[in-house]
């Protein structure tokens, strides 16, 4: 019998964000639908223990424009909704949501919020070390041009520190 691993999710209008929590994850499978089914398996561990989740979305989603990242800790799946449009919940069905689904909080923005904070800055603020002097603790901020949201979630998963 397969395990549920924790799925941390997120929306804009126009995107979901969808952070399964499986260290070390081997034989991936991921499959995404555009009427919304969304399967996941892997296996993890020394002894490969299976997971899985086999769940359907609100509503439907642009298969072609999403894109996943198979990290160490973590798979990162970048979900673009067929219609720009905040979701009520992230399941088709109604009721309570199962407890292997959680908010990811460190994503998450209110609707009204959505064009002041998160990934949607016209420009963002990072902190660079400057490579030049050794031991030194001081770096300078740099105003950078708008990353893409994919960008900006593959760097962040790829452990880039982004001051916000």
């Amino acid at each position: 019998m397969s395990r549920h691993p924790t799925l941390k999710w997120a929306q804009r209008d126009d995107l979901l964000f969808i952070t399964i929590d499986l260290p070390d994850a081997k034989e991936v499978k991921l499959k995404l639908e555009p009427e919304g089914k969304f399967f996941f398996s892997a296996t993890s561990g020394s002894d490969n223990i299976p997971y899985q989740i086999d769940i359907n979305l609100y509503d439907k989603v642009d298969v072609n424009e999403s894109k996943y990242s198979i990290g160490s800790r973590n798979i990162v799946y970048l979900v673009k909704k067929e219609e720009t449009k905040w979701w009520s919940r992230l399941l088709k069905q109604e009721g309570r949501t199962p407890v292997f689904i959680k908010v990811d909080w460190d994503k998450w923005v209110d609707e009204d919020e959505q064009d002041e904070k998160g990934l949607f800055f016209s420009h963002i603020c990072c902190y660079h070390e400057d490579e030049d002097e050794d031991d030194s603790d001081t770096g300078e901020y740099v105003e950078e041009e708008k990353q893409s949201v994919e960008e900006q979630t593959v760097s962040q998963v790829e452990g880039e520190k982004l001051k916000l």
